[in-house]
Formats: structure tokens, sequence, C-alpha cells
């Protein structure tokens, strides 16, 4: 729900976006920016403008001197939870209220009478 929300697509394709990040991140909430291609990561950066996903690295000192850089994807469990939440509300807000066409269903009997003249 948060990916269709935010992202704006089909909740199927949303669906499958998800279900391909949750492999990707399995059980843990970080992983490695080298398991992903190039265009999964294009999923992951427009999943990062969203607030759902960020990234950090690590620089480790190699025995040579040379700087190495680590970088990985956290998964913001938190915020995508929120997101779906406020997206259910949205769905369940607009089932409550009723359409246009629902007005006249709603009206008593007597409310279609004939009017005396």
């Amino acid at each position: 729900m948060a990916i269709s929300n935010r992202i704006g697509i089909p909740e199927e394709d949303a669906v499958r976006d998800a279900n391909f990040v949750m492999d990707i991140f399995g059980f843990d909430d970080r992983v490695i920016d080298n398991v992903l291609e190039p265009e999964d990561r294009q999923l992951f950066y427009i999943l990062e403008e969203e607030g759902m996903l960020t990234t950090e690295r690590e620089e480790t000192t190699l025995y040579d001197g040379r700087e190495w850089r680590t970088h990985y994807w956290l998964f913001k469990k938190n915020q995508v939870f929120t997101m779906s939440e406020e997206e259910r509300e949205i769905r369940r807000r607009r089932k409550a209220r009723p359409s246009e066409s629902d007005v006249y269903h709603h009206l008593p009997d007597d409310m279609w009478a004939a009017r005396q003249i």
C-alpha cells in the first residue's frame, strides 16, 4: 500500500516491487549495495526519495593504507508501516463517505411521496 500510494503505481505492480524489496532484505533491515543490479538499484533510489529506504556507508582502512568504502541500503520499516496505515485510513474514509448516488438510498420512504399542490 505504501509503494502504491507514494509512487502512484497500480497495486499489482506495487506488490511485485514490495516482494522484490523484501526478498532482497530478507529478515534484515540492512543490505549491502553490491547485491543489486543497476535496474534494481533504480527502484531503491525511488523508494529512497519517498522515505522508505536510506543509505549509509562504512569506511575501513586496508592494510596497505587505502580507504575502502562499503555502501548499504537501510529499510525504514517504521516509516513504511506508517505510510501503509495512512493509506488504509484514507481508503477506509473513502468507503465510509457516501457517494452522491448513495444519498437517495438513505432517504426515508415518506420523502418519496408526491407533493400535494
